[in-house]
């Protein structure tokens, strides 16, 4: 690990994958640089709203000062609803730390596909409390940044053809390592997103398909090892352009 470290370090700790070493060097550098120390903040959170999101329930609140016991009791008060007819399941309810509080999966029900890739444009389009953290118009460089962060087999998928272009990409963590989101912008200043991220195993590649959830399209898929997801507002862009440019390539 490099001193001061670099975007690669700090996203390992945010994922808990520094030993304790490591971690205790990073909390001494961050204590040091308190303008970083929010940024890290900010991608634990982010982290932490994904992490629901992939486990198929409602994202907590943003609130770091949240009182875990009334947590754990809103949990508790939806599931004896949820189960009042089903009296000989179990619910087993696991709550882990990474900067904050974790939601893991209640049920064994899975979550719809790429939710976190709904829930992280979300973020970054409909609630604005996520900002680009790399913005640039270049596909080169953005390509490069998705190849050192993400893996070497990740295309940036050219939507030019369908009056698309990047304007910035930004990393997210995810259980299987770091994601990423590439936003782009048409003249009209509508948005969409490619989400690009692991698998949750060597088996969770997806079929091709797409749904829509809360007004937002995501047309998604597996490539190259990786699932991705574009995301858009449904009914606002040209859907069959911008599948036939995606499907052109991925």
């Amino acid at each position: 690990m490099k001193l001061p470290p670099d975007e690669y370090d700090l996203h390992a700790y945010v994922d808990g994958r520094l030993d304790e070493a490591e971690r205790a060097a990073v909390e001494r550098c961050l204590a040091r640089d308190p303008e970083r120390a929010a940024q890290v903040r900010r991608w634990q959170q982010d982290a932490q709203r994904l992490r629901a999101a992939l486990a198929g329930l409602p994202p907590p609140p943003a609130n770091p000062a949240l009182d875990p016991a009334a947590l754990r009791a809103r949990r508790a008060e939806r599931a004896r609803a949820r189960f009042a007819l089903a009296a000989s399941l179990v619910l087993c309810v696991g709550i882990g730390t990474l900067g904050g509080w974790h939601a893991h999966r209640l049920t064994g029900t899975p979550a719809a596909p790429m939710s976190d890739a709904l829930e992280a444009y979300k973020l970054m389009v409909v609630e604005r409390s996520a900002r680009i953290d790399f913005p640039s118009r270049r596909p080169a460089d953005l390509q490069a940044w998705l190849e050192a962060h993400v893996g070497s087999a990740v295309k940036l998928p050219d939507l030019s053809g369908a009056g698309f272009r990047p304007v910035g990409g930004r990393l997210f963590a995810t259980e299987r390592g770091a994601a990423a989101m590439v936003l782009y912008e048409d003249a009209d200043g509508r948005t969409l997103s490619f989400y690009v991220r692991p698998p949750e195993s060597a088996h969770r590649l997806l079929a091709a398909g797409q749904r829509i959830d809360g007004g937002l399209l995501a047309r998604y898929g597996s490539s190259h090892g990786f699932n991705y997801a574009i995301v858009g507002r449904a009914g606002s862009l040209d859907e069959t352009a911008v599948a036939r440019a995606l499907d052109a390539q991925i």
